[in-house]
This record gives structure tokens, sequence and C-alpha cells, in this order.
């Protein structure tokens, strides 16, 4: 199992446990398996929707950034990866 960096945390809303990624390297697909990690933070889930100004999407392409509805809290500066089966 391989891990492609895909972007990196920009903010997180705790209320509404949503994490906004900018994604830097990677495109980034619902069902795909993401890896969320920094200092504090090491988070696996499978992304089951993302969304670009409140519109679901299916697909994310390198320069854009989502809101991310993450199971566990996450930090600003965190990297998130795609994991590759």
């Amino acid at each position: 199992m391989t891990e492609k960096k895909v972007g990196i945390v920009t903010h997180f809303f705790g209320k509404i446990s949503v994490a906004i990624i900018d994604i830097t390297d990677e495109p980034l697909a619902v069902g795909d398996t993401i890896h969320i990690k920094g200092h504090t933070t090491d988070l696996t889930q499978k992304i089951e929707s993302m969304q670009i100004e409140r519109q679901n999407i299916e697909k994310a392409e390198v320069g854009q950034s989502i809101g991310l509805k993450v199971s566990a809290r996450v930090h600003e500066q965190d990297i998130c990866y795609k994991v590759i089966e």
C-alpha cells in the first residue's frame, strides 16, 4: 500500500467536522481513501462526499480547494495523502 500526496489542510470547522483542503499534487475523487497526517493527526478514511462552494462534486482537480467531511479533528498544515491499494 502506497500513498501519494494530494494536498494540504488549510482550515478545519470543528462544529461541522469539515476540513478545507487545497489540492496541490493529485486529483481526488469520491470513493478514494485518504490519509491525513500531521504532528498530532493520523486519520484514514474513505471519501463519502466533497464540495466546492457548497456544491457536491465527484472529483477535485489540482488547483481547487474543497470541503471534506472528516471523522476526526484535523489541523491546518496537515498533509492529505491518497491511499493507493
